[in-house]
């Protein structure tokens, strides 16, 4: 329990579970642009645009 109170309680600790958070929410934003963009893409080969 001592590694969870450091990790919730300390300046270093707050930042690591800072970063890891938004690492997390940039993961999920790149995954979900480029899925968007391979759907565009995949549209745009079928109607013959390209």
């Amino acid at each position: 329990m001592d590694a969870w109170n450091l990790l919730l309680t300390s300046d270093i600790g707050l930042l690591s579970l800072f970063t890891i958070g938004f690492i997390l929410v940039m993961g999920v934003y790149i995954g979900r642009y480029a899925s968007k963009k391979i759907d565009e893409e995949k549209a745009a080969l079928k109607s013959g645009q390209r």
